[in-house]
């Protein structure tokens, strides 16, 4: 797989199977070798970083009751969505600039997303092209997500880009209309030191030596029902409407031809203060009915926060930083030891909780910690 050392930033290129006691460690070691800016940029969060914090501590309010005399044995994690057989309830989250954790880019997270056997979601401001991600997904599933240009004439040509890729599904990431208040970014005078390619027709140059507060400024600001609407009719895909926080939202988008909601606050890179992902899942897919499939993200670290949000209302959930991490430490058989964790770690937790298949977890229903 091509590997492309940028000249002033040295990410890791080395290629192994990585072990994974649990995916919290894994920040920490990825820390040891990533340089410093790129390494906050993956692992911080805005203002005080209290979203950051809340996002994992949230799972902590439910818990999960132990069953027992549940004829379970060898659960089975496997599930679908939107038509596609995934071997696990979890698919990777769409994230910039893979290049920051290791020198084979996006290509060496699909390949190791592929390997594994569920969804790449491939981010807009991705470091690689589409033809070089895909020499590691290798023909398997992958969805896009998009930052809407101000114009739609471009958005379209990026659509286009994207279904001829292999895209079966369209995501909008709504609640990043401009950056939060990153401060490890701004005392790091932190630039992406590569370009973005896919982005790269509307920004004032490629993406490269360019801040994050630099490229949300020339993407679109303005994002309102009728995007959901204008990219459902253009595309022809479902669309899922990430960010969402509020079930208002998820109504909104639905109405607006939304085909999917996908709750997340970024990682608790945007607004500061709000609650956790998981505190708002549950009121949100009340909301939602079983009208549209339900991703989730923001703090999934263990089996349990996957059971979690199952048991609350997601369909799948979606792995963010710990995939990164992983990628950092071992490249796409990094990535593939970390997606090999959730699905054990995951079947563990399935197992002493009594469930056999993800739609029993579907039907759990979860006890309030104290």
């Amino acid at each position: 797989m091509q590997q492309t050392k940028t000249m002033d930033y040295n990410a890791p290129s080395e290629v192994k199977e990585i072990e994974v006691v649990n995916t919290l460690e894994l920040e920490e070691r990825a820390g040891q070798i990533v340089p410093h800016g790129g390494f906050h940029y993956m692992s911080g969060g805005s203002g005080d970083e209290f979203t950051l914090r809340k996002n994992i501590e949230s799972f902590n309010y439910k818990g999960i009751l132990p069953r027992v005399l549940a004829d379970v044995e060898h659960p089975d994690s496997s599930t679908s969505i939107l038509g596609h057989d995934i071997r696990a309830p979890f698919i990777m989250a769409p994230i910039a600039a893979h290049g920051l954790a290791h020198q084979s880019k996006e290509a060496g997270t699909a390949r190791g997303v592929a390997e594994f056997g569920t969804i790449m979601s491939i981010s807009a401001y991705s470091g690689a092209k589409f033809e070089e991600i895909e020499e590691g997904l290798n023909g398997s599933p992958r969805w896009f997500q998009i930052y809407m240009s101000k114009d739609d004439e471009i958005n379209k040509a990026i659509v286009d880009e994207a279904k001829a890729d292999g895209a079966t599904a369209i995501i909008l990431t709504a609640d990043s209309t401009l950056s939060g208040n990153r401060e490890k970014d701004i005392r790091n005078k932190f630039v992406y030191p590569f370009g973005m390619p896919i982005v790269s027709r509307y920004l004032t140059g490629t993406g490269e030596k360019m801040s994050l507060n630099n490229i949300y400024a020339q993407s679109k600001q303005k994002i309102s029902p009728q995007d959901v609407t204008f990219l459902s009719d253009y595309s022809g895909l479902p669309i899922f409407v990430k960010g969402i926080q509020a079930p208002e939202d998820a109504i909104i988008a639905i109405e607006a031809g939304a085909s999917g909601i996908w709750v997340s606050n970024h990682g608790g890179r945007q607004l500061d203060g709000a609650p956790g992902s998981f505190e708002t899942l549950e009121v949100i897919a009340e909301a939602v009915q079983g009208r549209v499939p339900i991703v989730f993200d923001s703090g999934i670290r263990r089996g349990e926060h996957i059971f979690k949000a199952l048991a609350s209302g997601a369909d799948v959930v979606a792995i963010g930083r710990p995939a990164l991490y992983g990628l950092a430490l071992g490249g796409w058989k990094g990535v593939k030891s970390v997606f090999d964790y959730f699905d054990k770690d995951l079947k563990r937790v399935m197992q002493l909780a009594g469930t056999q298949t993800v739609e029993d977890i579907k039907n759990t229903t979860l006890f309030k910690n104290n």
